[in-house]
């Protein structure tokens, strides 16, 4: 068996509303107090910096059907189609950050209960990928947010404890660390049977396009014109059913994890109030600490758009 990676925090943690020991100096509580309006005015920021997504003419949905709240747990299909007709995979994979989240998401095993093994090659994708996304002016703008507002010392200290934060491993099924809070969110999960996390609209296209996932109808879709823009779908992976996934699609992978980290880190385990392009939404997020079943740390148990 493949060793189990092990993550250690080099800088001090954040535990939300404190700050743990360490060569960090200790700032008031009031320091970490952002508001609505300062939440939805960098969600507008980070939007605008997003030169990455994709427009209109780079992605071609064919949404179909749309399901009633009575119909999207029966998991009928109600697509004959797939919802992907086009993905412009030239331009948009082939930018740096595309193409770093698509080689970290072949990474992970489908089902909960089965340890995630980490070799260093995998390591070192997962590095790659946090390196890149912190060249972009979207995580210049987060770091600097948060930094501001006490919640890091420094640019290194916040890159740590984002990597810990989404890759550090975990258990969902009380054994063996078998989840992530990046493998929830971008990858997907089998968990008691039922599809978890899978909020990433990039794994869904290669999962749809490879023939893994079903498409069976969507139930909501956001009050945005273009990319990115937000949906709710129901479908399948393998046998496996969704009822409501929800996913930002077109947008690209440096505004999805500073989205859902901005969110997580001042926001934790509640609705997080944001705004693109002047229209309003709600991002729900969650921790995972178990300090039975773990090394009481608190990781992103889940984090994605609540439509």
């Amino acid at each position: 068996m493949k060793a189990t990676l092990i993550f250690f925090c080099l800088f001090p943690c954040l535990i939300y509303g404190t700050v743990l020991p360490g060569p960090r100096e200790k700032l008031p509580v009031s320091v970490y107090s952002v508001t609505d309006a300062e939440i939805q005015a960098l969600s507008e920021e980070l939007y605008a910096a997003d030169v990455n997504k994709a427009d209109s003419k780079d992605i071609t949905l064919n949404l179909q059907y749309k399901a009633s709240s009575s119909q999207t747990s029966s998991g009928t299909d109600f697509a004959n189609q797939k919802l992907f007709t086009y993905v412009n995979e030239d331009k948009l994979f082939s930018r740096p950050t595309f193409a770093r989240l698509v080689s970290v998401l072949d990474n992970y095993v489908q089902k909960t209960g089965t340890a995630e093994s980490v070799p260093l090659t995998e390591v070192q994708e997962q590095n790659a990928f946090i390196d890149e996304i912190f060249k972009t002016s979207i995580m210049t703008k987060l770091s600097n947010f948060l930094i501001s507002k006490g919640y890091y010392a420094s640019v290194e200290s916040f890159k740590s404890d984002l990597k810990e934060m989404w890759f550090g491993l975990y258990t969902r099924s009380k054994g063996p660390l078998d989840s992530s809070g990046f493998e929830h969110v971008f990858h997907g999960e089998i968990h008691k049977g039922k599809i978890s996390g899978f909020h990433n609209w990039v794994q869904l296209y290669l999962m749809e396009k490879s023939g893994q996932v079903n498409y069976l109808s969507y139930s909501a879709d956001g009050p945005w014109i273009g990319y990115p823009d937000i949906f709710a779908f129901q479908l399948k992976w393998s046998t496996y059913l969704k009822t409501l996934g929800s996913f930002i699609v077109g947008s690209s992978p440096e505004f999805d994890m500073a989205m859902y980290t901005l969110c997580y880190v001042t926001r934790p385990d509640k609705l997080c109030n944001i705004k693109i392009g002047g229209k309003t939404s709600k991002i729900q997020t969650y921790t995972w600490a178990n300090s039975t079943y773990g090394n009481g740390k608190r990781y992103v148990a889940s984090s994605y758009p609540n439509i």
